[in-house]
């Protein structure tokens, strides 16, 4: 009877031993799940912020929120080499601490790590001890990674995640933050070449206009806000021709151009100096049916502008000095009239800029009609 009892427990202990195992197989399948979840979620927050309308240094700072908040971690601090310097882009620590945080590359614990590309773990094991960075502080961070940073195998700073819990980072998969870091690393990817496009933006010293660049970083969030708008590109067609009378002449005809479109069209729209003789205007949030009237009246009345050099001493270099004069006269007292050459399409939101406006400007070399504006 008794043999018959323990056969019977050690088969009910077997068989809690397997569902204990098979329950425990799948929290952990279910954690694995959940983690997974959770980066997927981060991975699109950090596409959505690289992809948002805010300032690059803004990105920066939201991307190092969400790694405080869906890490939950104590203290995030991101610092980046401007090339001169390292600085703090962004962090949740107390100001105070910057200078010691943004010089961490100078320590010999850490320049292993960057060396080597690998994460550096470091530790205290009591409420005594300080971080081999830490000056003066004891109770705010009492355990640290680093993490070295690079895009392209070139290195651009570090990042570093801070516990005021000693070895509170000797059990985390540390995979996890590693993938944080590559993610974090793509969506900088395009914030730095949101920061390089908003860089190259220039004043044209004759039309007084932002150049193409800008159509690519502010411009865009000022166009973005609609789901389309209508694209114009123009091109002086006689600049060659008014160039070859007097180069002083053709910069005089591109301000005068400049002068009065901008004061013709409204504030909502943007107005830029593409390349050379051609320039694009953006109607935000205007089709193009309803732009093509506007433009037929600019067209007409830009046409109509005279543009003269008076008083202007020209140089020829006609070595028959009563030739010379003569044709230093004729120069002097030219008046020259633009004549423009029109082409436009429609912009989509969340489409490539720079494929409709090179369509654009492929068109308006090929066809360079100055009759009437093309939609393409």
């Amino acid at each position: 009877m008794s043999i018959a009892i323990i056969i019977i427990l050690v088969f009910i202990i077997a068989v809690l031993t397997i569902y204990n195992m098979s329950i425990h197989s799948k929290i952990r399948d279910f954690q694995s799940l959940h983690q997974k979840v959770t980066n997927l979620n981060i991975i699109q927050d950090f596409i959505n912020i690289a992809g948002s309308e805010m300032p690059v240094d803004n990105k920066i700072k939201e991307i190092n929120n969400v790694i405080i908040e869906k890490y939950e971690v104590k203290y995030s601090t991101i610092v980046l080499f401007n090339g001169a310097n390292y600085v703090i882009r962004a962090s949740n620590v107390d100001q105070k601490h910057w200078d010691t945080l943004s010089s961490l590359h100078e320590l010999d614990i850490f320049k292993d790590s960057i060396e080597t590309t690998n994460p550096k773990y470091i530790t205290v094991n009591s409420d005594k001890e300080r971080l081999p960075y830490q000056k003066s502080e004891f109770g705010r961070a009492k355990s640290a990674v680093f993490f070295p940073l690079y895009i392209d195998n070139v290195y651009i700073g570090y990042w570093l995640i801070e516990s005021g819990i000693p070895h509170d980072f000797d059990n985390i998969d540390i995979t996890v933050f590693e993938t944080a870091k590559e993610n974090m690393i793509s969506a900088m990817k395009s914030v730095n070449y949101q920061k390089v496009l908003e860089s190259l933006v220039r004043k044209d010293l004759f039309s007084g206009l932002n150049s193409a660049e800008y159509l690519y970083g502010n411009g865009k969030k000022q166009i973005d806000q609609y789901v389309s708008s209508a694209v114009c590109m123009f091109k002086v067609a006689n600049i060659e021709e008014i160039n070859g009378i007097s180069r002083k002449l053709g910069n005089r005809t591109i301000t005068r151009i400049s002068e009065y479109i901008k004061r013709s069209i409204s504030d909502n729209y943007i107005f830029v100096r593409y390349m050379g003789p051609k320039f694009v205007i953006v109607f935000c949030g205007v089709d193009v049916n309803s732009a093509v009237n506007f433009l037929n009246e600019l067209k007409e009345n830009v046409e109509k502008l005279d543009v003269k050099l008076e008083n202007e001493n020209f140089t020829t270099q006609e070595l028959n000095p009563e030739l010379r004069e003569r044709k230093r006269k004729r120069r002097e007292n030219v008046t020259v009239f633009p004549t423009l050459s029109f082409v436009m399409s429609t912009y989509y939101k969340g489409t490539g800029m720079e494929t409709v406006l090179k369509s654009l400007e492929k068109f308006i070399d090929e066809n360079n009609n100055t009759n009437e504006i093309n939609s393409i």
